[in-house]
């Protein structure tokens, strides 16, 4: 746990009593301020209660009484529709922050490299950690990736913090002091919470008014936002370096065909290494090379480092092998972008996609149905996704995830995969991402 000194004595409301919730309410209490927690979810109020943390109704809050109000990103405070209370607080003028923020003011001495994106930021944020811990360097990661910002480790003063930060938590920080940030992509995703594109973009490029002076912008720039935004930065007099996976750049990282390389000189070959297969994951280990080289490491260090990845749960992770068929859980890819990236690395694949679906479903997909030997569909997308398939791809509506895995297990041969890569969020059956893909893993585990 990491405790804010400058807020003891403070009175401080919480808005939202989730993961990150409750453990910034503890990580106050145990700073000395006065906590003020509220969630809309009775459940969630009565387990923040068990852990001994206030209640308070803010609604019926003045909240001129408040110092400060930290927000969980989750909850909508602008678009589609603010909350009441986030309309309330901003009429009080009372500052509304997360609590990746909070991380910031108690341990300004300490580097922050964080990365944003719409895709690879988990893979990108470990897989930065696994670097620079293999290279003796203290460091500890989070944020919107497992553990919340407050109960990170209090690492000592020459520790890094990797932080993954959500484009929600980037519209609630403005202080965070960032050694090196990285946005890998920008595609359509989670449009209705910033009002479309614009706003989608503009919470992106937020990461880089966080830079320290002199401070490395890591930009994708095999997309349109990302090549615009590069442009932009370097006309602002900022230290870019652009990272690209279709094109060799003579000025920052690239890795066309998997040999990633340092202004256009070989470094090391991706393609060796198993836990990071297809170009997605040699745009990330772009942008870990160009993160790692802006905090100091040597590049044969970094290459040593990038070459023992043991890979991420949930993204691509290889559960088994069950007769010849390989079993692949990717629940982290929620979207069509994600999946795409999976389906590029595997042939002859046993589909099993659904859940709640998101913005522009599974058609941009298409030019790689031919991969698809069937498809497995459940949760609430299932007829959307079989409108989209018909006639195009076979596929069996299973309902839920156990009665998918069973039916694929009974039609999958040897020299096929079945992915688990579900195109949907995961909250219509499960609580999370991470649940859906532990849940397959037991399933699958169950089989072997």
């Amino acid at each position: 746990m990491i405790t804010v000194a400058q807020l003891k004595g403070k009175r401080v409301a919480v808005m939202g009593l989730g993961r990150s919730g409750i453990a910034t309410a503890k990580a106050l209490l145990a700073s000395g301020a006065g906590v003020m927690a509220w969630d809309d979810n009775e459940g969630a109020r009565r387990a923040a209660a068990e852990e001994a943390i206030p209640i308070t109704d803010l609604a019926g809050l003045d909240l001129s009484r408040a110092d400060l109000l930290v927000w969980s990103p989750g909850i909508p405070h602008t678009f589609p529709k603010p909350h009441p209370i986030a309309e309330k607080a901003r009429a009080a003028g009372l500052r509304m922050v997360c609590d990746v923020e909070l991380l910031g003011w108690a341990k300004p001495d300490n580097r922050v490299l964080a990365i944003t994106g719409t895709n690879g930021k988990s893979t990108t944020t470990t897989l930065l950690a696994h670097v620079l811990a293999a290279n003796a360097v203290a460091v500890a990661a989070g944020g919107n990736l497992g553990t919340a910002a407050l109960d990170l480790p209090d690492l000592p003063g020459d520790g890094r913090y990797v932080l993954e930060l959500s484009s929600y938590q980037l519209e609630l920080i403005d202080s965070l002091q960032v050694s090196a940030g990285a946005l890998l992509n920008v595609s359509p995703d989670h449009l209705g919470r910033h009002g479309g594109m614009d706003g989608y973009i503009a919470a992106k490029r937020r990461l880089f008014d966080l830079l320290v002076p002199g401070g490395a912008a890591v930009i994708g720039t095999d997309d349109g936002p990302g090549r615009a935004m590069s442009a932009q930065l370097m006309a602002m007099g900022l230290r870019v370096v652009p990272i690209s996976v279709r094109k060799v750049l003579d000025n920052g990282v690239s890795a066309p065909e998997g040999i990633l390389r340092d202004n256009g000189r070989p470094v090391c070959d991706l393609r060796d290494i198993p836990t990071l297969p297809g170009s997605h994951n040699w745009q990330n280990a772009c942008a870990v090379y160009a993160l790692a080289r802006a905090d100091g490491l040597a590049p044969k260090a970094i290459a040593a480092a990038l070459a023992s990845y043991p890979g991420l749960a949930h993204r691509q992770e290889r559960v088994a092998e069950i007769g010849g068929v390989v079993w692949i859980n990717d629940s982290k890819a929620t979207n069509a972008d994600a999946v795409e990236k999976a389906l590029v690395c595997y042939d002859a694949i046993h589909w099993i996609i659904g859940g709640q679906a998101k913005e522009g479903g599974i058609a941009s997909l298409e030019r790689h149905f031919p991969r698809i030997r069937h498809a497995y569909l459940i949760g609430e997308a299932a007829d959307a996704f079989a409108r989209t398939l018909e006639g195009k791809i076979d596929f069996t509506r299973c309902g839920d995830l156990a009665s998918a895995v069973a039916a694929a297990h009974a039609r999958a041969s040897a020299g096929e995969v079945v992915l688990l890569s579900p195109a949907c969020a995961s909250w219509d059956q499960f609580k999370s991402f991470e649940h859906r893909g532990q849940t397959f893993r037991e399933l699958v585990e169950a089989l072997a």
